[in-house]
């Protein structure tokens, strides 16, 4: 149930009524809103330049705060006041509208999975830029600054309430901690709509893929490779874990997919490691899928320390038995939003009316977390095209249309908070 209503007074722009086709039509028409769109196109190059010096700024996981300063930093210099950090380090800029709308909230990740000291040197030529997180999500990131620029400089006056938000924690490191700090406590109960443009393109993710996150470890006393043979090994026991694991078959509809990211353990060619840890990542936009997979995974792990326990019969094997730890290092919620939500018909028909058709994906990011509680939410991608996420070759590429991404946010923008009809 939305907290505001469309139709609660004379001063929101339009009914539930009106057609969406023609609500985007008379939005983009509006001379203020058109003023915005044609900044956001001719002043394109801004927008790049600024895609490019904010990816300079290192994000690690937990480590966004100089990101986030610079952030900050410049929505107040394109005008916007009311800008904080809050205590995870979200950075929240409100857009305070003229009464009646809904309240939306647009957010770009700060963070990377990159690790401290990665080079985050943008290389150019052309249209392309290539560095790690320049699609994800500096790309979101610029778009939020394009459109909050030609908002101001334009004039656009919503009905409804705007948060621009830098949040920390998307990435599977930080378990969504932005997120869910957001909801639960900066604006719990205020948000009608959500958007999160995170990557390059023009889709929109209505659906939420669900994950499960664990880190595994196999614990024994180890011992010489040689001099203590025939005692449990837990890099053994990984090995047994991992082998079921990769032989698992998994439905391609609803798809659903596992896969182990890190693997640690052992300190020399010579000795019996003493610990071994993977961790193991599951996905699907079904809880059912999600918590199957996840159910047969935890019976491999425990198959494999018994199977290497009793592989080993000897008095010091008996004495060498191995423990297993399975630490929890992210639920992610899987949500189910039909796409004739209005918020998914809205963006389709704000593309539309930009001159492209988008087309709906589910997908994993910020927008999961409202949508498990009920809030209308997606992911809407930038613009322009890119590959590589999360390794070191990522690339964005503008090519001739790119600034179709932030004007696509700024429309449905405007379409979700409302038009006062003046403005």
């Amino acid at each position: 149930m939305l907290k505001n209503s469309f139709v609660r007074t004379a001063m929101t722009f339009f009914a539930v009524s009106t057609p969406l086709a023609a609500q985007a039509t008379d939005v983009s028409a509006n001379p203020r809103m058109r003023a915005a769109l044609d900044m956001i196109k001719a002043d394109n190059a801004w927008t790049l330049d600024q895609q490019q010096s904010i990816c300079e700024i290192p994000a690690p996981p937990f480590k966004e705060a100089a990101r986030g300063a610079e952030f900050k930093k410049r929505l107040e210099a394109l005008g916007l006041r009311n800008v904080r950090t809050d205590a995870v380090g979200n950075v929240i800029a409100e857009r305070p509208g003229s009464g009646g709308g809904p309240t939306v909230v647009i957010a770009g990740h700060l963070d990377t999975v990159f690790p401290e000291g990665t080079d985050v040197k943008v290389k150019r030529a052309g249209t392309r830029m290539t560095a790690p997180g320049i699609e994800d999500d500096c790309r979101g990131l610029t778009v939020l600054l394009a459109v909050v620029r030609a908002f101001e400089k334009s004039g656009v006056q919503t009905a409804g309430t705007i948060y621009f938000v830098g949040d920390v924690g998307e990435e599977g490191p930080g378990n969504l901690r932005g997120m869910r700090h957001l909801f639960g406590t900066e604006l719990k109960g205020k948000v009608d709509y959500f958007i999160t443009v995170d990557g390059a393109g023009l889709g929109v993710a209505s659906r939420a893929v669900g994950s499960h996150r664990y880190r595994v470890t196999y614990t024994g006393p180890g011992g010489h490779s040689y001099s203590a043979f025939g005692i449990p090994n837990p890099i053994h026991a990984l090995g047994r874990a991992m082998a079921g694991i990769s032989d698992l078959q998994v439905p391609a509809t609803p798809k659903t997919t596992f896969n182990v990211g890190v693997i640690e353990g052992g300190t020399s060619v010579n000795s019996i490691a003493a610990k071994a840890s993977m961790e193991v990542d599951m996905r699907s936009e079904s809880a059912a899928s999600l918590q199957s997979v996840d159910d047969r995974i935890q019976k491999i792990l425990k198959d494999a320390l018994a199977a290497e326990n009793a592989r080993w019969t000897s008095p010091a094997a008996a004495k060498a038995r191995l423990s297993i730890t399975i630490d929890t290092i992210g639920i992610r919620p899987t949500g189910a939003q039909a796409d004739t939500a209005r918020i998914v018909r809205t963006a389709l028909a704000a593309a539309r009316t930009l001159g492209f058709t988008s087309v709906t994906s589910a997908s994993s990011t910020d927008a999961n977390w409202p949508i498990s509680l009920g809030i209308p939410a997606i992911r809407i991608a930038g613009g322009g095209k890119g590959e590589g996420a999360h390794s070191l070759g990522e690339w964005y590429d503008d090519g001739t249309d790119g600034w179709l991404g932030p004007q696509w946010a700024a429309l449905l923008l405007g379409m979700l908070a409302g038009l006062r009809p003046s403005a």
